[in-house]
């Protein structure tokens, strides 16, 4: 009830009418997400590339995928390069970080945001979102490291249980595509979520 007030209230303070179908959750897909970026402070980082990927059923719609390069305005550092692989000159062809997240917004839709340590992802792209429309991404969220700690802990209440994504793909036997790539960090946690619909945490 709480949850269905507040989203009444933020769609009425939406900006943009042309975004309302935010609050019209898709039957039947879901929308894998993964945001590249500057920095793990979601106050100051900036984005560098966003991948997102849609489901429907039990299906990862690969070739309905999105992935979008995003120029900063300061260019990335060597740190970061030899993380990501994004070269001050790969991201210097991005678009704007404004142009992307309207994209992104597009391609989502109202469908439900499903992905690993997704709460990161969703502050850093609310600080573009929430300017603009009035208002933080409304969509339904999964979080893919808090369903798999459910079935862990229904296995057994007593156990450590190891959130890392390594641990998670092999304990799932799933395999991984190359990591701190954003579509394929989305499409990992799409596999993985499906691994768990299948034991019954979908």
């Amino acid at each position: 009830m709480l949850t269905s007030l507040l989203r009444q209230w933020q769609r009425r303070r939406l900006r943009d009418p042309a975004y309302a179908a935010m609050y019209q959750e898709h039957p039947d897909e879901l929308v894998s997400l993964d945001c590249e970026t500057t920095s793990l402070d979601p106050a100051a980082a900036e984005l560098l590339s966003i991948g997102a990927v849609k489901l429907r059923g039990n299906r990862i719609l690969a070739s309905e995928a999105l992935y979008l390069l995003v120029r900063p305005r300061q260019a990335p550092s060597a740190d970061n390069v030899r993380i990501h692989g994004l070269r001050p000159l790969d991201v210097s062809q991005g678009l704007a970080a404004e142009d992307a997240v309207r994209r992104l917004l597009d391609f989502i839709g109202g469908r439900p945001l499903l992905g690993y340590y997704l709460e990161y992802d969703l502050a850093v792209l609310n600080r573009y979102v929430r300017p603009w429309l009035g208002v933080p991404l409304p969509q339904r969220r999964i979080e893919i490291s808090g369903r798999y700690y459910d079935y862990k802990l229904r296995q057994n209440p007593d156990a450590h249980i190891d959130l890392s994504l390594a641990s998670i793909c092999r304990d799932l036997d799933m395999p991984t595509l190359p990591r701190h790539d954003a579509l394929n960090d989305a499409i990992n946690a799409a596999m993985l979520y499906l691994a768990l619909k299948r034991r019954g945490y979908g």
